[in-house]
């Protein structure tokens, strides 16, 4: 099975991209909230070594296939083992571009293994040499596979839609995206959903109900591993659990983790935004959303989930009950606790153990490239009526329980703080559809390539503090009001194009002082 590291997973992803708050930690969590991390900050550095794991992996296993398949082995067999390895390679080096910027080509570490010289690659080489990668592996993997949880053509087709997307904005300036590279992402998308044989999951929450593992909307999931090596074991269930009372063995430490209140004010209807997004109606009056996604991802006082049994009473609930929420009285800080990837206990019929959790996380799924598709649509204009994507963009909301959208859908290359003159109707749908997969951070580096000063703004402007989610009566409230924590005072990060990327570790300069260098074109062989 296809296998990504642990580390770095859930602070990079989730945190950067403004989706998900946590004020306490001393390994990067609130750092990466606040766009405050240096190169001596742990979770970085964790990132930065396991990708480059990922890649060593890779290389080895490209080396001894080329070195050792003897001519008993197949060309068809030879070249898919090569596809597996070099989809894992350009998946590992597109997560590090992405947060790290540029970054050094390898693709032989017994070569390189004592390189202290090497320099980085420019970010246009980089995406480069991981297109190169996908384009191999969706040439050589099969149209399907014997055993779930393996890589097929559509799994390298899907990330050529989502790195076509992506390239077709770097380097460039405000509306003036490659056309080229957004076609191609438009027809690797239609390609995927017309042809790979794979369904939207209904309804959402399905989604994240165990066992839910390489469904019919799965492209490419993080396989993890059932042992007992704490790095190849699912432990983040344990880490993002609110309540120890629904855990395996007491291990649910989550409780501080939740949205932010930027996350909140994208669900339709939640939070009362009168005439504009601040603070001034903060708390005033209760808010509901018909979006099925928002209880599917976060858990707000009042909720039921009959998926997930409690073993232990606490507040309303008795041993053995389904899942009620509590409602935080008199707390000055109750976020909406995590729901998406926290699947229970034995009660609820989950194999898991302390710290061993059996469930999969999704890394590219159907649902991305009805969205790809209409980006790609829209490429350097404000909006679309286009019919098929229209039709994709419905496809989503609707299978959420949101009415028809009528449009246009918009993508204004400007900010404005009034939601009448600037919207990204696009961004906001993803972060809501991909909430708590670690999918809103890309979104935004895929914009700062060609509009820094659009994502500069959103982010600032995203309110990423916490909150207090008060029911309007308990149970069965009818909405929520949200009242801002005064004591936590950093809401809002200041980025700008000295922070937005991370600094390359501290550790690794010190053995390749030339990472400082400016960064090199890589020289691509025939």
């Amino acid at each position: 099975m296809e296998k990504l590291p642990r580390s770095g997973f859930f602070s990079l992803r989730r945190h950067s991209g403004g989706t998900t708050w946590y004020p306490w930690g001393t390994t990067g969590a609130v750092e990466n909230v606040l766009f405050t991390t240096t190169g001596v900050t742990q979770s970085s550095l964790d990132a930065y070594q396991a990708f480059f794991n990922v890649i060593g992996q890779s290389n080895m296993a490209i080396y001894n296939i080329n070195k050792f398949a003897g001519p008993e082995v197949s060309a068809t067999a030879k070249n898919q083992a090569l596809a597996e390895a070099r989809f894992m390679r350009a998946t590992a080096y597109s997560l590090l571009v992405m947060n790290f910027g540029e970054v050094p080509i390898i693709t032989n570490n017994i070569e390189e293994m004592n390189n202290v010289n090497i320099v980085r690659n420019t970010i246009p080489s980089v995406w480069e040499f991981i297109t190169r990668d996908y384009l191999f592996a969706a040439e050589n993997l099969p149209l399907s596979v014997a055993e779930p949880g393996r890589l097929t053509k559509w799994s390298a087709e899907g990330m050529l839609a989502r790195t076509y997307l992506t390239r077709a904005g770097v380097g460039k300036s405000v509306g003036t995206r490659d056309q080229a590279f957004l076609d191609k992402a438009k027809e690797y998308a239609e390609r995927v959903i017309k042809m790979s044989g794979k369904q939207l999951i209904r309804p959402y929450e399905n989604l994240f109900k165990y066992p839910y593992d390489n469904n019919s909307e799965s492209l490419f999931e993080l396989e993890w591993a059932t042992t007992n090596n704490y790095d190849a074991a699912n432990t983040q269930t344990s880490q993002i659990t609110p309540f120890a009372e629904i855990a395996v063995n007491n291990d649910g430490w989550g409780g501080s983790f939740g949205a932010t209140y930027w996350m909140l004010s994208l669900y339709d209807g939640l939070i009362d935004k009168g005439t504009s997004p601040g603070p001034e109606d903060d708390g005033v009056k209760p808010g509901f959303t018909v979006d099925q996604r928002l209880k599917a991802s976060y858990m707000l006082p009042g909720f039921v989930y009959p998926e997930i049994k409690v073993k232990r009473a606490f507040g309303p609930n008795k041993a053995g009950d389904a899942l009620t929420v509590p409602d935080p009285g008199t707390a000055d800080l109750s976020s909406a606790f995590i729901k998406k990837y926290v699947v229970g206990n034995d009660l609820n019929g989950v194999p898991a153990t302390q710290q061993r959790y059996p469930h999969n996380n999704y890394m590219l799924r159907l649902a991305e490239m009805y969205l790809i598709y209409v980006e790609a649509v829209i490429g350097n204009n404000e909006s679309t009526m286009d019919a098929t994507a229209m039709g994709y963009f419905n496809e989503i909301r609707n299978r959420a329980g949101l009415p028809t959208f009528e449009g246009p859908i918009r993508m204004n290359s400007t900010w404005n703080a009034d939601p009448t003159v600037y919207k990204d109707d696009v961004l906001e749908e993803r972060a809501k559809e991909f909430a708590m997969e670690g999918m809103t951070w890309y979104d935004l580096v895929r914009m700062h390539y060609y509009n820094p000063e659009k994502a500069y703004a959103i982010i600032s402007n995203q309110d990423r503090g916490g909150f207090v989610s008060k029911p309007d009566r308990f149970p069965n409230p009818t909405g929520w009001t949200f009242t801002k924590t005064a004591w936590f005072t950093n809401r809002n990060a200041k980025v700008s194009s000295g922070n937005f990327y991370l600094q390359i570790p501290a550790v690794e300069i010190s053995q390749a002082p030339n990472l400082t260098q400016p960064a090199v074109d890589y020289v691509f062989g025939e």
